[in-house]
């Protein structure tokens, strides 16, 4: 969403870094920029207008142009402030007020924003992240089959909801729903309201009715990240009739310009609390201010994608894998398994774009032809194998690989490919594996897990993990890419040729 706006600030940037004094002059013109670039991501005319002021009464005195590194000074004021903007006071990241069951949470907005998908997910969240019982009831009496809508979801996540009674008014489902918490035990109910238009006073007065029955903890308002600046009016005006204490932007892995995260905070002084990635029940994330500024200005976001791994690898399977890598034993189960975790990730391209300094060699990479279809084909090559093969790819002679890549509906030098990429992977995890004190893998294992698997991360040192990372670049052979390598579970190193070992389309 913020590619265009990262794009654009970039380039400024880059120019001011390569130069070795700034003026004053050069400050205000690459800001008269910075500036373009915020109207022109949707980002309202007042927020752009005072941040760009901010930023220069900062970046224009004599310790950022005399300092020994200007460029970056001025870029580290940028962050800074694009932080401020973001988050505001700096309310607690991701927390509901849940504290005092049967705590209820109020979701409104406009039609088709995305509520009772968000509701789901927020359910998921609470019952799978922080233990609580949960319970959803729709309000939604007008809207055919929504009712049904939110029970379909409650069973796919094994979240109760609230039995459908024909005929009552939401007031009265609230009143229920409110009943059935206290009596059943539950530790959360969620309120799912009809879509409005915020002028409509006759549905709006209904949700003031239900705020009234049910006192909600929170009233988080859901709004569709696309829609750009009215994303914001809408707040502002749910804000001044019913009280909203959050904002969760949905579609926000869309294409828009993403400039009413970047405005929203800031016209109305509501915290964003979550946003939605995607359709599936678990594309909810925490919107953390620092992190979306570090991907917006190309510093990636490295907590994130060590977040995502913890998250998408069992700590036993990593142990299990780094012993055999430690034995040099790497076959075509193992590369397989690999190229699933890239996918679970985010692809090639998530996982680089938040890498620091990545940014930009990703959208290098998609544009020599290799994109994540790549991997899929990969995949399919390892699966058109026999077990015996998978085990162990010596095997591989001319009319087997003919078979193979029939199967796979690919050509046989795709093959070769693949199996080259093995033997170089084989031959660095059998490296990595006797390197060092312990291992390097071994290290990097211990580093993401802390010392008692994922239960540990509060022993978690993010110095030695960052350590373990640069020592796993560093032992990588020539000629494989220098992606950091603490990240188990993905063999330590992703271990890519540097010239991608000709996966793309040749050029």
């Amino acid at each position: 969403m913020f590619e265009n706006l990262s794009e654009r600030l970039s380039g400024v940037f880059d120019k001011l870094t390569k130069q070795g004094a700034l003026s004053e002059d050069d400050v205000k013109t690459a800001l008269r920029e910075v500036r373009v670039a915020l109207l022109e991501a949707d980002v309202s005319l007042p927020v752009a207008r005072d941040f760009v002021k901010a930023v220069e009464a900062k970046a224009t005195g004599q310790a950022v142009t005399k300092s020994v590194t200007p460029g970056q000074q001025v870029v580290k004021i940028v962050h800074d402030e694009l932080i401020a903007v973001l988050a505001g006071d700096g309310a607690e990241i991701g927390q509901l007020k849940v504290d005092n069951p049967p705590a209820a949470i109020l979701m409104v907005g406009l039609q088709g924003g995305g509520k009772t998908t968000t509701t789901a997910k927020l359910a998921k969240r609470l019952k799978d992240k922080q233990g609580k019982r949960v319970l959803m009831a729709s309000l939604d009496v007008y809207r055919p089959a929504a009712m049904d809508q939110l029970k379909v979801l409650g069973d796919q996540i094994g979240v109760d909801t609230l039995p459908i009674v024909p005929g009552q008014k939401p007031a009265d489902i609230a009143k229920r729903a409110k009943q059935q918490a206290l009596m059943g035990g539950y530790d959360v109910y969620m309120l799912d309201t009809a879509g409005r238009l915020s002028i409509d006073d006759a549905l709006m007065a209904e949700v003031e009715e239900v705020k009234a029955v049910t006192a909600p903890r929170e009233t988080l308002l859901v709004v569709d990240g696309l829609t750009g600046q009215d994303a914001v009016h809408t707040a502002e005006n749910f804000d001044g009739r019913i009280g909203i204490t959050g904002v969760v932007l949905t579609r926000m892995d869309g294409d828009g310009r993403g400039g009413a995260a970047l405005s929203m905070r800031a016209v109305t002084g509501k915290p964003i609390k979550f946003v939605g990635l995607g359709e599936k029940m678990d594309a909810l994330e925490e919107f953390h201010p620092d992190r979306v500024a570090g991907r917006i200005l190309g510093m990636g976001d490295i907590v994130a994608l060590v977040e995502k791994a913890q998250e998408t690898i069992e700590a036993d399977q990593a142990q299990r894998m780094m012993k055999r890598f430690q034995k040099g034993q790497f076959n075509m189960n193992d590369l397989k398994m690999q190229l699933e975790q890239m996918q679970k990730m985010g692809g090639m391209e998530g996982i680089m774009g938040m890498m620091p300094g990545m940014g930009k060699m990703a959208k290098q990479v998609s544009d020599a032809g290799f994109d994540d279809k790549v991997i899929t084909r990969q995949i399919a090559l390892v699966q058109s194998m026999t077990k015996k093969e998978r085990a162990n790819p010596a095997l591989l002679q001319a009319s087997r690989k003919k078979r193979i890549a029939k199967g796979a509906g690919l050509e046989v030098s795709e093959l070769n490919k693949l199996l080259k990429m093995h033997r170089q992977m084989a031959d660095m995890m059998k490296k990595m594996g006797k390197m060092g004190k312990g291992g390097m893998l071994k290290q990097a294992v211990k580093g993401m897990f802390g010392k008692g698997g994922p239960e540990g991360l509060e022993d978690m040192d993010p110095a030695k993990m960052a350590e373990a990372t640069k020592a796993l670049s560093g032992a990588l052979p020539k000629g494989m890419s220098g992606l950091p390598g603490g990240l188990p579970g993905l063999g330590g190193g992703m271990g890519l040729p540097s010239n991608l070992s000709g996966l793309g389309k040749k050029k």
